[in-house]
C-alpha cells in the first residue's frame, strides 16, 4: 500500500480545520442563541453544526474521515446545480442567495485538498467489505495461515 505524503495529511486537517473554525463561527451562535426557527433551518443549522463537531475528528484521523469531505462536497454542489445556478441563469439571485453561494464556492478547496488518489484506491478500486454473515452458499474467502502458523 502507497503512503500518503504527509504535507498531504496536514493539508487534510487544514481542510477540516476549516470546517470547525468557519462553519463553528458561523453556526454555533446561531444554534445557541435562536429565537424561533422554521422546521428546515433548524434541521439545517443543526445539521451544519453536527458537522462542524465531527470535523474535529478529522484533525486527528484525516483519512478515515474523508467520507465528511465528500458529504461537504456533495451537498454544496447539488445546491450550487440545483439552487444557485438555476437563480444566476434567470437573473433571479437575492443577497442571501449569492451569500450562500460564494460560501458554497469554497468547496473548490476540498477538491484540491482530497487525495483522490487515495481515495480511489481505497473507496473504488478496493474490494467491498463481506456481507454482514456468512452465507452457507457463500463461505467466507479461508485465509492462508502466516509462517508462524505453519
Amino acid at each position: 500500500m502507497q503512503e500518503i505524503a504527509l504535507w498531504r495529511i496536514h493539508l487534510l486537517r487544514v481542510a477540516y480545520l476549516m470546517l470547525v473554525v468557519f462553519l463553528g463561527r458561523m453556526i454555533w451562535p446561531a444554534i445557541l442563541h435562536h429565537a424561533h426557527w422554521e422546521l428546515m433551518h433548524g434541521v439545517a443549522d443543526c445539521l451544519l453544526g453536527a458537522m462542524s463537531l465531527v470535523a474535529v475528528i478529522g484533525l486527528r484521523y484525516p483519512l478515515q474521515m474523508l467520507p465528511l469531505l465528500f458529504f461537504e462536497l456533495a451537498w454544496k454542489t447539488i445546491w450550487l446545480i440545483v439552487v444557485a445556478y438555476p437563480a444566476w441563469a434567470a437573473h433571479n439571485m437575492d443577497a442571501d442567495t449569492a451569500d450562500t453561494t460564494k460560501a458554497c464556492l469554497m468547496a473548490v478547496i476540498f477538491i484540491v485538498l482530497i487525495p483522490w488518489d487515495y481515495v480511489w484506491r481505497h473507496y473504488a478500486a478496493n474490494f467491498a467489505e463481506r456481507a454482514w454473515c456468512a452465507s452457507p452458499y457463500h463461505p467466507p474467502p479461508r485465509r492462508r495461515a502466516g509462517w508462524w502458523a505453519r
